[in-house]
């Protein structure tokens, strides 16, 4: 018998197709959109993530833009929290905090709404995947810097090859960090 996280996983998995050569040749991209569609597997993986909010007493759901959105927002609905998203430079109105940081062929920035979070309110953030740790270990400084607590990280798909997590460990603080599925 396999436990309900194992279940989970292999469920998840099963969704999640290779497409060879994506967005360049020699990339392996891992394709979500067949998990999305399926209802099952969608509604698991907002079931589970919406329970790991409530397990640790989150009282915001953040998520990263774009596919993070897509998790993060069924997500806070089913736990009956609210969701705030963390969006590219330029795309938020009002004033922002922002947070640049480094990529493979240049650089980045992450903005959140500086009222997205009253101080000391209580912050799960939800992302796809977990590659090399910059779009991630950003977003928690931008959590941070709203006065909000991080409580956990919770990504779909941990790219483990790329060492996302040990680049992330400095950004996490005490907050767990979880992954559902390893490749």
């Amino acid at each position: 018998m396999t436990s309900p996280d194992t279940a989970l996983a292999d469920l998840l998995t099963s969704r999640i197709r290779d497409v060879a050569d994506y967005p360049k040749p020699g990339v392996l991209f891992k394709d979500i959109a067949p998990l999305l569609a399926d209802a099952e597997a969608f509604a698991a993986l907002t079931r589970a993530l919406a329970q790991r909010a409530g397990e640790l007493g989150a009282t915001k759901v953040v998520g990263l833009e774009a596919r993070g959105f897509v998790l993060a927002a069924p997500a806070a609905f089913a736990a009956g929290l609210g969701f705030v998203p963390i969006r590219k430079k330029g795309k938020l109105p009002g004033e922002v905090f922002q947070q640049s940081y480094d990529l493979e062929y240049g650089s980045a920035t992450l903005e959140v709404q500086c009222d997205a979070f009253a101080p000391g309110e209580r912050v799960l953030v939800v992302d796809d995947v977990l590659a090399t740790g910059g779009t991630i270990a950003a977003s928690l400084d931008l959590v941070r810097r709203t006065g909000a607590e991080l409580v956990g990280v919770v990504v779909l798909m941990e790219l483990g090859f790329l060492d996302g997590r040990a680049r992330l460990a400095p950004h996490l603080g005490s907050a767990p960090l979880e992954t559902l599925v390893t490749v």
